[in-house]
């Protein structure tokens, strides 16, 4: 493997710019102040998103282009992030913990005969150099800091855990091209058909401020008065597990281990008892606030602010506070 930059992203593309998961991870590499940092972008055409990488943070970007790479496959894309690896020679190879990135990074650790740190919320470098990969175990009840033995050390990043660095368009940087010479014939799915569900309002991994109900609501219709007040702070709504599988919301409202992960300055949780599974998704919020009328819910362990007591009564009289206070 030849020398080149201490740290590769496997950056992703959404439509047809980095992703926002990817951004942040340049960022996290950023930090780390191990040197220069390179991102591999693939796709049937990187285009602009080259420069817009350079412009959040990177100083190389890897460009992997072929028809292949349409609609991202899987196989395909750990082809090319191993092709890339073999070009750029890092010591650190990092990505986002994406519904792609759970599919490619232990892939491609494999490949290059490593282990993983996965779905990472810090990194460090200890006094000699080897990655210091900090991740939720038991649930989400512990935090277990690993250190990355193998070369290169492989792990990836909880999306929303680092934000993005402001963009500066004077930045400069390199584009290299990576011939990955993917054949077709790696691919072993193939996308049929792409439904997107209609989304109403702000996408809960982009809101500032979230409104999350659970079981403790009782029932769907108490989600009105949820909607109003995340309407009311510009934000959106959530739901617990339990609130999703009772079928009160849609499933895309889920925030969890098994659901999204969100990263608001504000999350406010109504009637959610503060389940591991729930927290391993809400955890990184900048403030939780948690209404329940549990003294003892584990919410409350994890909350900056704390209402004990029926949410019935609580949210109504905060909501028409706030509506005085706006007015």
């Amino acid at each position: 493997m030849a020398d080149g930059n201490p740290i590769l992203v496997i950056g992703e593309l959404a439509d047809g710019a980095p992703a926002p998961a990817t951004l942040g991870a340049i960022a996290a590499a950023r930090a780390l102040g191990a040197g220069p940092v390179g991102v591999m972008l693939a796709g049937p055409s990187v285009g602009d998103a080259a420069q817009t990488a350079i412009a959040h943070g990177a100083e190389v970007v890897y460009a992997v282009e072929s028809p292949v790479l349409a609609d991202a496959p899987p196989d395909a894309v750990v082809a090319a992030a191993a092709a890339t690896v073999a070009v750029a020679g890092p010591r650190i190879v990092l990505g986002a913990k994406t519904l792609l990135g759970r599919d490619v990074m232990p892939r491609l650790a494999f490949r290059l005969g490593t282990a993983l740190a996965s779905d990472c919320t810090s990194l460090a470098l200890d006094a000699d150099g080897r990655l210091l990969a900090t991740r939720p175990t038991y649930g989400g009840n512990a935090d277990a800091t690993v250190r990355c033995l193998g070369t290169p050390a492989v792990a990836s990043l909880r999306p929303g855990t680092v934000d993005a660095l402001a963009a500066d368009p004077a930045r400069t940087g390199d584009v290299v091209a990576v011939d990955a010479a993917i054949d077709a014939s790696v691919v072993r799915t193939r996308s049929v058909e792409r439904v997107e569900q209609a989304a109403e309002g702000l996408r809960l991994e982009d809101a500032r401020v979230i409104v999350s109900g659970g079981r403790g609501l009782g029932g769907p219709e108490p989600f009105e008065q949820l909607e109003a007040l995340a309407s009311l702070l510009g934000g959106a709504v959530g739901a617990s597990r339990a609130a999703c599988d009772a079928g009160w919301v849609p499933t895309s409202y889920q925030v969890g281990l098994t659901g999204k992960t969100v990263t608001p300055e504000l999350y406010i949780a109504v009637g959610i008892s503060g389940a591991s599974q729930h927290m391993a998704g809400c955890a990184n919020a900048k403030a939780i606030v948690a209404i329940n009328k549990d003294a003892g819910a584990n919410i409350f362990k994890d909350a900056r602010f704390g209402v004990i007591g029926d949410w019935a009564k609580v949210l109504p009289a905060f909501t028409e506070q706030l509506h005085e206070l706006l007015d």
